[in-house]
């Protein structure tokens, strides 16, 4: 019986080892998404975008990040009320202006209980269309010319907060009309009419255009967008001191890893 005992045992201490530990459950921690980001995912869904959009392609990701630090910083200087007119440009084709409008003003209407309104104001080389994937039949140039009423031309995206208008066809005379005394009255009307809406124009670079400065007169404030590391520092003071060193709100130095030397090249023929 002993050696018998001995084996039970023995059997029982094994099994007893060989048991299974139980699962030990570990907290996870829950991702509270903000609403920004849900939003995002719903968009997506629906519309077509580009991947400039980054503001809604990744509105989680470090860079559409820095545009709500961005957001921030123009609407909660304590030095000045917030600007309700404002106007990027750069200094040259290609630095990147349109895509800092373009996620600003999705920045601006995913996160404030404000309208936007972003508009299209390059009439030479106009974008916005393309990456909101809009047909670019009629816009501001319509307007400015006198063919088309504002209410007519205005586009309300599946963004709830944001309303595009976008430049139309490419006129003869740009310089003309965006410098007309009816570029200036919209302006002034577009900021009056509706308390509530921040207007967010994306104009032609400074270095290139005539109209740029005047339409300078008519915001609140400027967005200067600059290569990063490749536009000679002369011409960004310059450029500063054109458009009113007032009025610049900041300048945003963009990350495209693109050489300056080819600009010499592109620049000249940006607006034959």
């Amino acid at each position: 019986m002993g050696k018998i005992s001995n084996a039970i045992d023995k059997y029982k201490a094994e099994k007893k080892a060989s048991k299974p530990v139980e699962h030990v459950f570990m907290p996870q921690r829950i991702k509270v998404e903000e609403p920004e980001v849900v939003f995002a995912k719903e968009y997506l869904k629906e519309q077509r975008y580009s991947d400039k959009l980054v503001a809604v392609l990744a509105p989680d990701s470090v860079t559409a990040e820095m545009f709500k630090v961005i957001r921030g910083a123009i609407l909660y200087d304590k030095d000045r009320p917030a600007p309700k007119a404002i106007m990027v440009t750069s200094t040259f084709p290609g630095e990147g202006k349109t895509f800092v409008a373009s996620n600003l003003a999705v920045s601006f209407a995913m996160g404030l209980n404000e309208n936007v309104l972003l508009v299209d104001a390059d009439l030479r080389r106009p974008s916005i269309h393309e990456i909101f994937d809009y047909v670019n039949k009629y816009g501001l140039s319509e307007h400015l010319q006198g063919e088309k009423n504002i209410p007519e031309l205005l586009i309300k995206t599946k963004i709830k907060k944001l309303t595009l208008l976008l430049s139309g066809k490419p006129p003869s005379n740009p310089v003309e009309l965006l410098s007309s005394k009816r570029m200036g009255e919209f302006i002034k009307e577009a900021k009056d009419r509706y308390q509530d809406r921040f207007i967010i124009m994306d104009v032609p670079p400074s270095q290139l255009t005539a109209e740029t400065n005047v339409i300078a007169n008519h915001v609140d404030g400027i967005i200067l967008v600059v290569m990063n590391g490749k536009t000679p520092r002369a011409v960004i003071q310059q450029t500063v001191e054109n458009l009113g060193k007032e009025k610049i709100l900041g300048i945003i130095f963009n990350g495209f890893a693109q050489s300056y030397k080819a600009y010499n090249k592109y620049y000249r023929k940006y607006y034959k």
